[in-house]
């Protein structure tokens, strides 16, 4: 187990290499969580994430000898560029192990720092397996990526810096990440053994909630291969160290949806100007789930990166303005004559909304003869907005389905 000591001396060793992240406030957020919403803003780490702090902490820690032997790891991404990164700067040779779905920006961002990449498996623990094989042959060193002391003594830096903040001072529950469980190992054991009165509220996506079934089972237990938005936390298997930590320190875990997690994407980047990746928003996505919790309480959330590919960004955009009701996409059964679309388009007009797209099914459509089928996509204002909508092309006699 790792203590506040430990933080403290990783603190002293890596502060002239990292960022001390600020911690903001978010008046609109406040007003919509129900609570006092504060963030600390990791995604302005040079590489784009937290995960350097625990990467240098152990780089820095080997020997001349280790270091001449180079490192390697497995990373979804972020853990990969920090160790990347820092490795190049102090003149060690990476080689890193990345699962083949993994966003290109990640996986170009760590070859640009000097690595070597290989892209291998379909998970975390698949690119796992495959860099302790590769360790073992090549004599390399392994950084791992959250089960290491001194991985987790860097993360746990965050701690500190938040007790050294004036807004994260107040803070009475913070809200973190959980992947494998490094992050909040070290957040947790370094706020725990400052303000033991500090909660700290764990959030895993709902397809991999590894730590929530440690917790439930005793035990770090493997669970079945899934895929998130969060990308960066869709770990199988918590590590056995940081699970001991968290059923320790850690108050609560708590699980977020897909959908969930991108309106949490959306709502960062268009009230706050933050882009941040799917795992990044989870700790916002809780908030807003279950806003019985943090009712009137100071929170603070760690926003863990902003390593987003902009494809998936634009997806995830497109699933949150869904999500809260800001499009939709319907089908509606028109008779087959001139002016029928029409009458439907002044319907949508008087409501006053936006038509983002149309298409005719003329061609495969299973419409009676004399009637054809029409999407309609539209820019909505909420979900109360789209219920009218509704209301008014049932009164008017349309068949309309596949409302989504």
């Amino acid at each position: 187990m790792i203590r506040k000591l430990d933080i403290e001396t990783a603190y002293d060793v890596i502060r002239g290499h990292i960022t001390c992240t600020p911690v903001v406030y978010s008046h609109t957020l406040s007003k919509l969580c129900g609570c006092h919403t504060l963030f600390k803003l990791e995604n302005l780490q040079m590489t784009g994430a937290f995960k350097e702090r625990g990467a240098l902490n152990k780089l820095v820690s080997l020997s001349p000898a280790e270091r001449a032997r180079g490192v390697i790891t497995a990373s979804a991404g972020n853990h990969a560029q920090g160790v990347a990164y820092h490795a190049q700067r102090l003149g060690i040779r990476a080689k890193i192990v990345m699962p083949v779905g993994t966003p290109l920006i990640k996986v170009v961002s760590t070859q640009e720092y000097g690595a070597e990449v290989i892209l291998h498996g379909e998970s975390f623990d698949d690119a796992y397996l495959h860099a302790r094989r590769l360790e073992a042959e090549e004599r390399l060193i392994f950084v791992h990526p959250f089960d290491d002391p001194l991985v987790i003594a860097g993360q746990g830096t965050i701690g500190l810096e938040l007790v050294a903040d004036p807004l994260g001072q107040e803070a009475e529950i913070v809200v973190c990440p959980i992947g494998g469980g490094g992050l909040i190992g070290g957040i947790a054991t370094y706020l725990k053994e400052t303000n033991p009165a500090v909660k700290v509220i764990g959030v895993e996506a709902a397809a991999c909630a590894s730590m929530q079934a440690a917790l439930k089972q005793g035990g770090p237990v493997t669970l079945p291969k899934a895929s998130s938005l969060a990308d960066g936390i869709a770990v199988k298997q918590v590590g056995a160290l940081t699970f001991e930590i968290a059923r320790r320190y850690v108050d609560d875990v708590l699980t977020v949806e897909e959908d969930e997690i991108a309106n949490a994407v959306l709502l960062l980047l268009e009230i706050e100007k933050i882009v941040v990746e799917g795992a990044g928003a989870v700790p916002l996505a809780a908030i807003l789930k279950y806003r019985e919790l943090f009712a009137g309480r100071k929170v603070v959330s760690i926003v863990s990166g902003g390593n987003i590919d902009v494809n998936i960004l634009h997806r995830i955009i497109s699933r949150g303005l869904t999500v809260a009701g800001r499009t939709v996409e319907f089908k509606v059964r028109l008779r087959d004559v001139p002016g029928a679309l029409t009458a439907v388009l002044g319907i949508l007009a008087k409501l006053q909304t936006n038509i983002l797209d149309i298409v005719h099914h003329r061609f495969d459509s299973v419409a009676p003869i004399g009637y054809v089928d029409v999407s309609i996509t539209l820019e909505t204002k909420n979900h109360a907005h789209i219920r009218e909508i509704r209301q008014a092309l049932q009164e008017g006699g349309y068949l309309v389905d596949g409302w989504k």
